[in-house]
């Protein structure tokens, strides 16, 4: 069998299908990889650009190349002596009639034979919110339509492009009354007396898309309503959802897997367990898990490790300059103002996903702690809940049967203490942290337990990573998936002991600097963490751009558009992704990625427009403001933003390939994401995950320039340390970490040149 010793993420769809992939095997062989590391290959929705809304866990895609297309794909692997890792989706489904079990649902409810393999509230009808507007309005509007599919010879309500089964009962109803010819259900679906009672009679009910967060009837991915929860932990729906998973494994086509957000299954362990069992003590398995600085893997998970998040925040802790990044706070407190305070606004933007958000979520939770714990008033346990998720600091704990952990329970303790400053009275408090630590035959505190630790997790990931991290701009290269906003006193000190623990830790647990989540990719992040080493350059600069730029801004009602936050925030942005040959790079193709970005950073942000709440004026300026400062027009600006820039790119192409040199060498095993073997000057998802144009990637430097000559030499020590490391495994999976003593200083210069040698 082949020793895992790096890996390769290759993101299928798209224009990456197992044919093209097959290409590129003979590539990654030479790069040195050990294994090819993939996206969900399980078929999806129509279109899905990356893969996680399954809807038949045991099909392989055939957009793909269905499973004749994989075998393909596997005997090419193997005729390179390299080996395949998996990445599967245990958490949710897609919930769409694609997805045959979910069909199945909506057309019997609660007595489908699939009923309880979604994680479904069955006190009430299933809500399907998918409507543009409210129900009423929908079918005064004409938008709601009986269609006969003879098919299947079933019919559907059709909502546009949506479909939805109608009962069995109902359909003979119809049936009966009208037939099936497409004038008379056309005439019937006109009558709103009729059609309000038919849909009186479905297992669903049909509402606007934006009462999700208030009134869901099913466990959700996140806010993700599209995508619904899965209850692995009955083993008959583990059985159900891994048949082809563990057959590809026994039959040896695939060697390890990946677990996508383990923090959303209710029993992360035991899941873990039986997939351990079924797969064999050999299988590498990962799990896909975000910890908090000073947060350790449960050491009873038999797994390798994590997907490597935590390994990122650590490269910041390393690269960024500590006093340069006080001097940016301090300018910054300018231009963001409130937003500058991390504190008060990571408590800000956690009430915003408690009371707003998950508010539905948050509610159930409410009711059930008041069914269990009758002495306290409705209003004082919906205070203490919110305290609870507000103060908790970390994803989530892992009870299930019996009394907490004492990890667990150290967290808990220390929670309540930290709520306990925001509550006049605690004994709510306290009687909701009995439910989490104490061992309980009820199933009530069971449930609750287990939705408040499924809910705690996407509380901290919106809070923090999609709402916080676009507020909060100080560095940017630091609000990464994982990241901390701070770095530690003596961090090259804190580094080498986290090293250490991850030797005795998670040795084998992934290495990653770029993947499909983060927010910019690792060259734009290496550029940015330069901004710290002269703090007075970078701000001095974005001073004049704010003047430079000042015609673009627009005054609105509720402010200036951009605010000083978000063009702080918009000049980091640009500067991560600025082409050094500006001039002769595809302008127009950067423009619209930027103002993508753009407009994704400002309703990620919530502050004055948001995914739910759109204002269209104040994106529209935002959007305007970003292609200006691309415009081949704004010459002044361009030439002060590349003059100030360079030395920053220069310091950047330095944390770069250092930033690769100790991840290749560090405790774990290296993750290259697709593409990153050249430079990844990628934005936020999806950006991303664009296509990897190979040939421009792997092509040797043609140009005298940095960037050619970084890239090409980023390749090359790619490629000698993965073969070292693949022909030596065990030096690097079972030797020890030696932290090495450095010293000397590096000047910081504003030569356009660089010189980069690699010794063959």
């Amino acid at each position: 069998m082949t020793t895992l010793t790096s890996t390769y993420r290759l993101q299928f769809r798209g224009n990456l299908t197992f044919d093209r992939a097959i290409e590129l095997v003979p590539y990654l062989s030479d790069l040195g990889i050990s294994h090819v590391y993939a996206s969900p290959i399980f078929t999806a929705t129509k279109g899905s650009t990356h893969g996680y809304d399954v809807t038949d866990q045991n099909e392989i895609d055939p957009v793909l190349g269905g499973r004749e297309g994989f075998d393909r794909f596997c005997a090419a692997v193997q005729r390179q002596g390299l080996g395949l890792i998996l990445d599967i989706v245990p958490n949710h489904m897609a919930a769409s009639v694609e997805n045959a079990w979910w069909r199945d649902v909506l057309r019997h409810g609660s007595k489908s034979v699939y009923a309880n393999y979604f994680d479904i509230d069955w006190s009430r009808k299933l809500t399907l919110p998918q409507l543009g507007k409210s129900l009423e309005e929908a079918l005064s509007a004409g938008e709601l339509q009986l269609r006969y599919e003879p098919l299947d010879g079933h019919m559907y309500l059709a909502y546009f492009d949506h479909l939805y089964p109608l009962s069995d009962e109902s359909v003979a109803h119809v049936m009966e009354r009208i037939g099936k010819e497409a004038s008379r259900l056309r005439a019937f679906s006109e009558d709103v007396v009729a059609m309000r009672k038919l849909l009186r009679r479905q297992h669903w009910q049909l509402l606007c898309w934006k009462d999700a967060a208030r009134n869901l009837s099913y466990r959700r991915f996140f806010e993700v309503s599209g995508l619904v929860g899965m209850r692995i932990e009955d083993a008959r729906v583990f059985d159900e959802t891994h048949r082809l998973i563990i057959e590809l494994v026994r039959v040896g086509q695939v060697q390890g897997l990946r677990v996508d957000h383990i923090d959303g299954l209710a029993d992360p362990r035991s899941y873990l367990e039986r997939l351990r069992q079924a797969t064999g003590p050999d299988t590498f398995i990962v799990v896909e898990k975000i910890l908090a600085r000073g947060e350790t893997l449960p050491a009873d998970w038999p797994v390798s490790g994590t997907t490597g998040y935590e390994f990122i925040a650590a490269m910041a802790d390393l690269f960024v300059s500590r006093e340069g990044l006080g001097k940016l706070d301090g300018a910054y407190k300018f231009y963001g103002e409130k937003d500058a305070d991390f504190a008060a606004g990571l408590r800000k933007a956690k009430l915003l996903m408690v009371e707003r958000n998950f508010a539905g979520e948050t509610a159930r939770l409410a009711s059930l702690a008041g069914s269990i714990i009758p002495d306290f008033s409705r209003i004082e346990i919906q205070s203490a809940l919110r305290e609870l998720l507000v103060a908790f600091p970390v994803y989530r704990t892992y009870g299930y049967h019996g009394v907490a952990a004492a990890d667990d329970e150290a967290i808990i303790d220390g929670t309540v203490e930290k709520a306990r400053s925001q509550l006049p009275a605690v004994g709510a408090l306290q009687a909701l942290a009995g439910l989490l630590k104490g061992d309980f035959s009820d199933a009530e505190a069971l449930e609750f337990r287990v939705r408040f630790q499924q809910l705690s997790g996407p509380v901290m990931a919106k809070s923090v990573e999609d709402t916080l991290f676009y507020r909060c701009n100080r560095l940017i290269a630091m609000n990464e998936v994982g990241g901390d906003h701070d770095v530690p006193p003596n961090a090259v000190a804190s580094f080498h002991r986290l090293m250490e623990d991850r030797v005795r830790r998670q040795r084998r647990g992934l290495s990653a600097t770029s993947t499909h989540d983060t927010k910019r990719g690792e060259d734009a992040r290496a550029r940015l963490y330069g901004l710290t080493q002269d703090p007075e350059a970078w701000i001095a600069g974005v001073k004049r751009w704010c003047n430079i730029n000042s015609s673009f801004r627009r005054g609105l009602e509720d402010g200036p558009a951009p605010e000083p936050n978000i063009e702080w925030m918009l000049y980091q942005a640009l500067a991560g992704v600025w082409p050094e040959d500006s001039e002769q790079s595809d302008g127009d193709e950067l423009k619209d990625r930027f103002a993508a970005y753009a407009l994704k950073a400002i309703r990620e942000a919530k502050l004055r427009t948001d995914w739910m709440n759109i204002n269209p004026a104040y994106e529209g300026a935002v959007e305007a403001y970003a292609a200006a400062l691309l415009s081949v027009d704004n010459k002044a600006f361009a030439k002060d933003f590349a003059r100030t820039l360079n030395p920053f790119a220069n310091i950047g192409y330095r944390n770069s390939l250092s930033q690769l040199l100790i991840k290749l060498t560090a405790p774990g095993i290296p993750d290259i994401y697709q593409g990153s073997e050249g430079l990844d000057f990628s934005l936020v998802d999806p950006d991303n995950r664009r296509p990897v144009d190979y040939l421009s990637t792997c092509a040797p430097a043609t140009t005298n320039t940095a960037v050619s000559k970084v890239a090409s030499l980023k390749r090359q020590i790619i490629r000698k340390v993965l073969r070292y490391r693949r022909n030596h495994p065990v030096l690097f999976l079972e030797g020890d970490y030696v932290p090495l003593e450095t010293e000397g200083s590096e000047r910081l210069t504003s030569s356009p040149s660089l010189e980069f040698t690699v010794r063959r």
